[in-house]
């Protein structure tokens, strides 16, 4: 390659790679593997290092990690947050180690780190307590993201000893929160993430903490900005103390004295990764000495001290025998690939999410076609491409659905989301799902209902709606799969105490889109009863605090469908409740209660309630119950084991009642 090839490859390479790491780093909606982008930075990386005057100061290769969104305060890292430096193989790990060595006459020690699939952070505390947590960034600056952070459980607070420090480490989405996360989203007809990283830093970069907290994230810490502020003169001194002063460590770290050393850790974890509750993408070798640190240094990306080793991506190949169509409660109608068996991180994988119409165009994906299988972050089997050149000659582009699989009708697109939708309320598929969520605990609360014992209602045809529910009788509920007298009592006994359920209950179960159990109460409670918000106009349920626009169409469209009304009718004709039972806005707001106006916090396990009906119990008498202890907390009511929100009341003075206390207090207010 001459000089003038160089630049002109170099350019289009920094083109890609600008636009994939925008897409990765600041969208997180990555269009490409981690594999595609790592090749296309190394074939960079040599071009420039022939040749140096191709260099350019936009190159990914000067830069560090992501860009800054807005509605986020900037924070300058005073010390900058570097990345790491890559190797793909052992023998580049073998060199990095060599050249260490040349440079110091006494025999490094190593500290081993797994590499964590998240988000960078820094953390600063002053005397002991959190004042301040931020992104990477560029490594320069950052993104302030403190009351986000606050959200998260591992994160203290508060030290154990009252240092100022600044704390550097990752924060990540566990495999559970991930898988359940995309459940929801495609359920939602939204877009799924495509790994861990980019779901733990979409949930960091919510403007509401309380999206960020449901999406249950965790952290690893590991370093520090100044090596001042630390007893020790170790890496793997340095995270013990870390854990002495109340953060999470990742206890898998190993101190290695040589290549050998280092090597079988990665063999060890390599095989280890997949039974991991977390993500992993790689290992991490630093020089365990802290004084080296400061003599190596670093280049203006990375330090010179440490390298990542980055774990191959697993592939497999197989072929796409069908492709099959779901229908979820709320009416997405999902494309899965049915394929033939292969074994993919250690588990047998027959079948992987195609996500969304959009998805499966773009890949073209077709019936018979071989494919290339990964585990996306390591969790989620997903389909990378199809292999041209084991195409059939007959190969037809498979054509997108457009009627629903379980029901026949028309499948739309809402709001130009990328989710095809089946809208027909009467849709089997969404009965069966829907059926579900209308039976559960904070829905109708029909205790013994179930998917299994829906999906036997059914299939023998003794439901079609929820409303069949209420016309069962003992003999239909005896001819189910082991379903006894006793069995059969209860459920009826239960479906017949659901009928005097207050209307914020039967709402929820409706499965409106975007109407949660908060939501519906709050309908509920603004119109009393099923007819008048019928009647109600979209403006008018936007008015109501915290709701807006999107959940004022959703449910005015809801209630537009005649199916629905019909539904609604059928409900009422065998005798359940349409009617708000909990106490009104007006009667909260002028209420002679203790409780008005208080912020109470419910803590440990209640003997004699559960903390639900505590919870409401205290809503419908005008408090607002809060999850965190803080300062303006006027009462925490504690059960058995209430853990470190009682320590805290204790020490901010608030006044703590037990159980018993506050039954007495809530008979004396019934």
């Amino acid at each position: 390659m001459d000089k003038r090839t160089a630049a002109k490859t170099a350019a289009e390479l920094r083109e890609k790679l600008n636009k994939w790491a925008d897409e990765y780093y600041t969208h997180d909606a990555p269009s490409v593997e981690d594999s595609v982008y790592d090749a296309a930075y190394r074939q960079l990386t040599e071009i420039e290092n022939e040749y140096p005057e191709v260099i350019t100061s936009d190159s990914p290769t000067q830069q560090v990690g992501d860009n800054t969104l807005p509605g986020f305060t900037k924070v300058v890292h005073e010390i900058p947050m570097l990345s790491l430096g890559d190797v793909f193989s052992k023998d580049e790990l073998s060199g990095f180690i060599n050249r260490l060595a040349e440079t110091d006459s006494v025999p490094f020690e190593y500290n081993c780190e797994l590499k964590i699939d998240g988000l960078a952070i820094s953390l600063r505390y002053e005397n002991g307590i959190f004042v301040q947590g931020s992104t990477r960034g560029n490594g320069q600056i950052g993104e302030d993201i403190t009351e986000n952070l606050k959200t998260i459980k591992s994160i203290p607070q508060k030290l154990n000893k009252p240092v100022t420090i600044e704390v550097r480490g990752e924060c990540y989405m566990p495999k559970k929160s991930f898988v359940d996360l995309n459940d929801a989203r495609q359920r939602d007809g939204q877009t799924p993430f495509a790994n861990p990283r980019n779901a733990a830093a979409g949930s960091l970069r919510q403007l509401d903490p309380k999206e960020t907290a449901k999406r249950k994230l965790s952290t690893f810490m590991y370093n520090v900005a100044d090596y001042d502020d630390l007893e020790t003169n170790t890496q793997s001194g340095l995270l013990e103390e870390l854990k002495a002063l109340g953060f999470e460590t990742n206890p898998g770290y190993q101190v290695a004295n040589n290549f050998d050393d280092v090597s079988s850790y990665i063999d060890k974890y390599q095989e280890k990764r997949d039974s991991l509750a977390y993500g992993i993408d790689g290992i991490v070798i630093k020089v365990n000495d802290l004084n080296l640190h400061r003599t190596l240094g670093a280049t203006v990306k990375v330090p010179r001290w440490a390298i990542a080793f980055k774990f191959p991506p697993e592939e497999a190949e197989t072929i796409v025998t069908d492709i099959e169509w779901t229908v979820g409660r709320t009416g997405v109608v999902t494309p899965t690939a049915v394929m033939n068996p292969v074994i993919l991180a250690g588990t047998t994988v027959s079948r992987a999410s195609l996500h969304n119409p959009d998805y499966l165009e773009e890949k073209d994906i077709r019936i018979g076609d071989t494919v290339k299988l990964h585990k996306a972050g390591d969790i989620i089997p997903e389909i990378s491409n199809y292999v041209e050149s084991k195409r059939l000659q007959d190969s037809e582009k498979y054509l997108i659905p457009t009627k629903c699989p379980s029901c026949g009708s028309e499948l739309v697109h809402l709001d130009d989301e990328v989710a095809l939708r089946c809208i027909n309320p009467m849709c089997p598929a969404q009965l069966t799902e829907g059926l579900t969520h209308f039976a559960s605990r904070n829905a109708m609360n029909i205790d013994g209902l179930g998917p299994k014992i829906i999906g036997q209602l059914f299939s023998k045809k003794l439901l079609t709606d929820v409303s069949g529910l209420y016309e069962l009788n003992f003999e239909d509920l005896l001819t189910l799969d082991k379903f006894g007298e006793k069995s059969a009592t209860n459920l009826l006994e239960s479906i017949n105490n659901s009928r005097q359920n207050s209307l914020e209950r039967l709402l929820f179960g409706l499965g409106i889109r975007h109407v949660g159990a908060k939501a519906a109460r709050l309908i509920a409670q603004k119109f009393k009863n099923i007819d008048e918000i019928i009647k109600a106009d979209a403006e008018t349920i936007a008015q109501i605090d915290t709701m807006g626009m999107i959940i004022a169409d959703s449910v005015v469209t809801y209630f537009s469908m005649p199916e629905s009304i019909s539904l609604i009718e059928k409900l009422k004709s065998v005798g359940v409740n349409m009617d708000y039972l909990g106490v009104s806005e007006e009667e909260l707001e002028s209420e002679d209660s203790f409780f008005s106006g208080k912020k109470v916090v419910l803590t440990g396990k209640l003997e004699t309630m559960t903390r639900g009906d505590a919870s409401s119990w205290l809503t419908n008498h005008g408090a607002k119950v809060t999850s965190s202890v803080s300062k303006n907390t006027d009462l925490v009511i504690v059960g058995t084991d209430p853990g470190s929100k009682y320590d805290k009341a204790v020490k901010l003075d608030i006044p703590v009642w037990e159980e018993s206390r506050f039954s007495d207090e809530m008979n004396q207010e019934s």
